[in-house]
């Protein structure tokens, strides 16, 4: 990654006191030539639901389980956070089928622990697989997705678009190769995973991988939104009302009994274990 790209990404949305508002963001016309021409910056995207879905149908016949599985661990120990969520990104809408927008209006699911519950996005078969979207997209802004992409390992990560973004970019890297160290650090989280008292949440969990990889608080909670997300961090029984004031989304319902998905571990990481 073009390290002064990076920087302009980071400065138009961050700075010192954290988020920049949007009134108050600024680019120059040639910081933003340069980002976009390093790839890390983008004109607004204007797109129908039905193309999101071809465009990620079609990325399917390209971007493999191997890419995103070895992606993400090589993002353990480089700390590349943009590489992290191709995993949960490639899982949510690998099942995806091809279909025309479908209106969720007045509809409910009882997927979801068997509760009813408002829908992700506006889309009724998109819903059924935890995927957010909306009919049409007008001058999309993919330029914050991506920062939130590269800083953190992405935080709208069952949306529609930065899916499609995340898979796009992914096939346009190079030189990813798995370290002895990145599966070690991958070992460690699934050893802290096991090691939580039934009763830790999410947060809980948070502080015990602390020192564990490298990683701020605010990375390691992307990073269990996107194991959840991935179906590795499930909940595995009921829990109504469970949740609460915090910052996790997918996640919230798990609590430690619920461990981690065994078999979703082997599916995608065998090779390396």
């Amino acid at each position: 990654m073009d390290k002064k790209a990076k920087q302009i990404v980071m400065k138009t949305f961050w700075n010192s006191t954290g988020w920049i508002d949007r009134e108050s963001r600024s680019i120059s016309d040639e910081d933003f030539a340069y980002a976009k021409s390093k790839g890390l910056m983008f004109e607004p995207l204007t797109i129908t639901h039905d193309e999101c879905v071809q465009r990620l149908i079609d990325l399917h016949q390209i971007v493999t389980k191997e890419q995103v599985a070895k992606a993400f661990l090589h993002s353990l120990s480089t700390r590349k956070l943009h590489l992290r969520s191709a995993l949960s990104s490639w899982i949510l809408t690998h099942q995806l089928p091809q279909h025309a927008f479908e209106s969720n209006a007045g509809k409910y699911a009882t997927i979801n622990n068997g509760s009813t519950y408002a829908m992700f996005g506006d889309c009724y078969i998109c819903d059924g697989y935890h995927v957010a979207s909306l009919q049409a997209y007008k001058n999309e802004d993919l330029n914050v997705l991506n920062f939130e992409r590269i800083k953190w390992g992405g935080i709208r990560l069952n949306h529609i678009v930065y899916n499609l973004l995340d898979l796009e970019l992914l096939i346009k890297e190079e030189d990813i190769e798995v370290q002895a160290e990145d599966v070690e650090i991958f070992r460690r989280v699934m050893e802290t995973i096991s090691s939580c008292e039934p009763t830790d949440a999410a947060r809980q969990l948070e502080k015990r991988l602390k020192g564990v990889l490298p990683s701020s608080k605010n990375e390691r909670d992307a990073l269990l939104e996107i194991l959840a997300t991935a179906g590795i961090l499930i909940s595995s029984k009921d829990r109504p009302g469970r949740g609460g004031k915090n910052d996790f989304f997918a996640i919230v319902n798990w609590r430690g009994e619920d461990g981690y998905a065994a078999q979703a571990v082997h599916h995608y990481f065998s090779h390396w274990l």
